[in-house]
């Protein structure tokens, strides 16, 4: 099984997801889909995140920028539960934003702290978290991009 960052039926449900439910295409320039995962998870600018649909989920994928963000590497972030991204006391208001996002389909310009695997505390700023839905109307978890942020 491929890891996702190089899986284009998974970069497929990530971009398709994004532009069916924001009106507007993840990678911001034409490329074709080989280059456009390529430069998603080694080049973009911004932090790209995806969990599963588990009781507790586990982000499935994370582009560098989220790697060196975050302070972990591929194997890492892909084994943590999304829900330690956030220190405890902040946990509670994220998961009302997952569960708006889950209303709503979408939710953009969310702020919150997060916490890197050192325990230095940042802010991400204009995230947009969307559901990655397919085609067929499966849910298979959510994704985020976080264009912008800041130490605390």
């Amino acid at each position: 099984m491929l890891p996702r960052h190089s899986d284009p039926d998974f970069y497929a449900l990530l971009a398709d997801s994004h532009a069916r439910i924001l009106g507007k295409p993840l990678v911001p320039q034409q490329m074709s889909p080989a280059d456009a995962m390529r430069w998603l998870y080694e080049d973009a600018p911004f932090a790209v995140l995806a969990h599963n649909t588990a009781a507790d989920p586990v982000f499935v994928y994370g582009n560098k920028a989220a790697q060196r963000r975050f302070g972990y590497d591929w194997d890492e972030i892909t084994r943590l539960p999304s829900r330690l991204s956030a220190e405890a006391p902040n946990r509670e208001e994220r998961q009302r934003f997952l569960e708006r996002v889950q209303r709503q389909g979408y939710e953009s310009g969310y702020k919150g702290v997060r916490i890197t695997k050192a325990g230095r505390r940042f802010m991400i700023e204009e995230a947009t978290l969307w559901q990655m839905i397919d085609a067929d109307g499966v849910l298979h978890g959510q994704a985020v991009v976080i264009p912008r942020t800041r130490d605390l």
